[in-house]
């Protein structure tokens, strides 16, 4: 009840009471004393005391409690945090007067009004929030925007526990996602819940009214996040749940390519998703599904498969046409020349691709008539065209062997005409193996030079010390196997054997000058005159000094065996110098012998002279004894050292 209510009571009971005083209600309550006993009569007991009392009106005891029922009805208890309704009582050009019938107005800013079209107006009832009964002013703090938010949450609330579905509308754009309103209050839309295919462009969005699901709440700070994806997500599945439960194997489908990946496409079937592997694209190879196909193109699809549990399907494009092989023409039979270009190259050979979905396999012992071995992906390129001849062909198996060296004859036939046993030739080193050289002589004829056969005069670890692919060798040829396509072929033979005369040029115990070469823990390799080759055992490299031979260093050295069949020469440099020694050795002996000769026939001559012995003559004798037996043990000795060396 209003104040404006109040006033009119109080003048309705001044009416009835014909114009007398009012007295305040609120005195009622006070008890009334007792009557006294009359007074004793005084100069002023013929004043009329009642005249103060006009317009007053007297109420009973049951009067007095009905209107003061109607007075405490009047105010209402409140608390803050309320909830209440208010009627607008009238409008300032900021604020709106409500009334909630507490003992004072409230004001609101009319800022709190914008939503309502048209603005607010007098009598319009709408909800408030009691902030504070009181501020620091006095004044009854009230508020339209707090009420209708905190209705919001709860309606908020409300619906994400039951999943409804809510209308929103989306005001602004923020970092990460869009700000949009519902109920009355900012909920967050993330980018990437607008829709289920990504969103770069959020302006387009600002401004529209769009259905959302709210997804998440958070109690503590009443924020909560909503979802247009979600609703389309379970549209899509009800699409989906639709579609597989009428999917079928063999099933024509049509579908718009959504994305490409190196693997495939996927399709988009009208809510279900479908992948297009490579393979089932086109009958024929291709390296990329984008040669084919192009991002949101439409075509028709067969289903191959399907799983209802992992909702996947698969599709196929070409199992739309008949196999090419299903297909063939007549005119293409065995010993046919086709024409394909290399789509595949593995070590066993190459893929031609005659037509799209035909291959014929070009094994690498098709591709020349040579017996060296082939490296298929050196000898065919990605993309190259070559010709070949059909060898085999069965289209049950839908297999077919290709020939490029059948195109033209085999040299192997004529080989005896073309490259006899004898003959000199010139080949180019095709390959070099650690214990040959393969040779081509020409196109599809080729053979081998084992290692022992590049020389004469040196010894080779592995060919490559000798040659390199791709040069030029001269050759002969040694022996032909028709049979096995093989030719032995000898580089040395080009040349007599110079060890039939070697032989009197190093005979053993001659001496050469030689530089080693190579060095080990065995030896050392030692280059001698006209281009040949000795080995010195380790034990043979030893210097006069003490020291050793080493790599690079020329040095004599003595032939101390040489064999012509196995065509080794042995040699030593430390034979020199002990032989030096030897000969110094058996010089001196060979003096002491004859010193020793010369004394024995003195001192027969002596002993023939003498007839007589005397005691001076028995000891110049002894002397002379003595100096005899000193040389014959001198040369004993002599003879010895030699047999102990």
């Amino acid at each position: 009840m209003s104040f404006n209510h109040i006033k009119q009571l109080n003048a309705d009971a001044q009416e009835g009471s014909g114009g007398e005083a009012t007295e305040t209600a609120a005195i009622s309550n006070v008890p009334v004393e007792a009557p006294v006993a009359e007074t004793v009569a005084t100069a002023h007991d013929d004043f009329d005391w009642s005249v103060d009392k006009r317009n007053v009106t007297s109420y009973t005891a049951d009067e007095k409690a009905k209107y003061d029922t109607v007075y405490d009805n009047t105010f209402k208890q409140i608390t803050d945090g309320e909830m209440i309704q208010a009627t607008v009582e009238s409008l300032t050009k900021t604020d709106a007067v409500v009334n909630i019938g507490f003992k004072s107005d409230g004001l609101i800013s009319l800022n709190e009004f914008r939503d309502i079209p048209g603005g607010v107006k007098v009598g319009d009832v709408i909800e408030v929030m009691v902030v504070e009964k009181e501020d620091r002013e006095g004044n009854l703090h009230l508020s339209r925007k707090s009420a209708r938010t905190t209705r919001a949450w709860e309606r908020i609330v409300e619906v994400h526990r039951t999943g409804e579905i809510v209308t929103g509308l989306v005001t602004s754009k923020t970092k990460g996602g869009l700000i949009v309103d519902v109920f009355g209050m900012e909920t967050f839309l993330p980018g990437s819940q607008i829709d289920v295919k990504p969103v770069t462009d959020y302006d387009q969005f600002v401004g529209k009214t769009m259905e959302f699901k709210v997804v998440k709440i958070n109690e503590a700070i009443k924020n909560a996040v909503v979802s247009h994806k979600a609703l389309i997500e379970s549209d899509i599945e009800a699409q989906r749940a639709e579609i597989m439960g009428k999917l079928e194997k063999g099933q024509v489908l049509e579908g718009t390519i959504k994305n490409i990946t190196d693997f495939g496409a996927f399709l988009d079937l009208g809510g279900l998703d479908g992948l297009l592997y490579i393979t089932d694209i086109s009958w024929g190879r291709i390296n990329h599904p984008s040669e084919v196909l192009k991002m949101d193109q439409k075509l028709n699809v067969v289903v191959l498969d399907f799983d209802d549990d992992k909702k996947r399907i698969s599709l196929g494009l070409k199992q739309l046409t008949p196999h090419p092989w299903d297909t063939l023409t007549e005119n293409l039979k065995e010993g046919e020349i086709v024409k394909g270009k290399v789509v595949n190259i593995e070590d066993y050979g190459a893929f031609l691709e005659i037509m799209p979905g035909v291959e014929g396999l070009v094994h690498v012992s098709e591709i020349t008539w040579a017996n060296t071995p082939i490296n298929a992906k050196e000898f065919f390129k990605l993309g190259d065209e070559h010709e070949a001849k059909v060898v085999t062909l069965d289209k049950e198996t839908r297999k077919m062997s290709l020939s490029i060296k059948q195109m033209t004859e085999d040299p192997w036939s004529t080989i005896e005409n073309t490259f006899p046993e004898g003959s000199r030739h010139t080949g180019t080193v095709k390959n070099i193996t650690p214990y040959g050289v393969f040779v081509e002589l020409t196109t599809g004829i080729g053979g081998m030079i084992h290692i022992s056969d590049l020389s004469w005069l040196k010894r080779f670890n592995n060919p490559n010390e000798y040659t390199k692919v791709g040069n030029e060798i001269e050759v002969v040829i040694m022996n032909i196997d028709k049979d096995g396509r093989k030719l032995q072929l000898g580089h040395k033979q080009i040349e007599e054997d110079p060890w039939n005369t070697l032989e009197a040029t190093f005979p053993v115990g001659s001496e050469h000058d030689g530089t080693v070469v190579k060095k080990d823990d065995k030896g050392a390799v030692v280059q001698l005159p006209y281009g040949l080759e000795g080995f010195a055992p380790a034990r043979h490299l030893a210097k006069e000094d003490g020291k050793v031979i080493g790599a690079d260093e020329t040095a004599r050295f003595m032939v101390i065996e040489f064999d012509r069949n196995d065509k080794r020469i042995v040699l030593s440099h430390t034979r020199l110098w002990e032989q030096v020694i030897e000969e110094e050795k058996q010089a001196v002996a060979k003096e002491k012998r004859a010193d020793a000769e010369v004394t024995k026939k003195a001192v027969k001559s002596l002993q023939s002279k003498v007839e007589k012995s005397t005691l001076g003559d028995l000891s110049a004798l002894a002397d002379i004894k003595a100096k005899l037996d000193n040389a014959a043990n001198n040369e004993a000795a002599a003879a010895e050292e030699p047999k102990a060396e």
